[in-house]
């Protein structure tokens, strides 16, 4: 008898799209898909590495579906980054699908501390999915308008 194999462990990546920028998180969970998209759109930003989890905002999201869901988190994961001059560490999300509730670790963004990369404007609509893959695998994905 055949042992069923685990999901690969959580993890995120850019992929490219014209002048905008893919961003990509997988996870066990929906909700560790949805951190690691955050953590992919925080990385456009500043390398996450570089940034102490000195301070915690919390999220509240809640949207008819769990695409929609997607872009309202990340939507106001920028808003956060945009109004307190944030960047991020880490994510913590805990989620049902339609409602997310979630902690974002970081800290002020400094210049001098911070090798900057792009502005995230917005999460949109294009190239849009959630979804479980084969292996049992979440994914979670959207385009930034940057």
């Amino acid at each position: 008898m055949q042992r069923p194999q685990a999901a690969p462990p959580a993890r995120w990546e850019h992929f490219p799209h014209d002048a905008d920028l893919g961003v990509r998180g997988y996870g066990r969970t929906l909700a560790e898909a949805f951190e690691q998209t955050a953590l992919a759109l925080a990385a456009a930003v500043v390398d996450p590495r570089t940034v102490a989890a000195a301070d915690t905002i919390d999220i509240v999201c809640e949207a008819p579906s769990e695409e929609l869901l997607l872009v309202d988190w990340l939507n106001a994961v920028i808003y956060e980054m945009a109004t307190r001059n944030l960047c991020f560490a880490s994510f913590g999300v805990e989620t049902d699908g339609k409602r997310l509730r979630a902690q974002a670790r970081g800290e002020p963004l400094d210049p001098a501390k911070h090798d900057l990369g792009v502005e995230a404007k917005g999460a949109t609509y294009t190239a849009l999915r959630v979804a479980r893959e084969a292996d049992g695998t979440w994914l979670a994905q959207c385009i930034v308008d940057v």
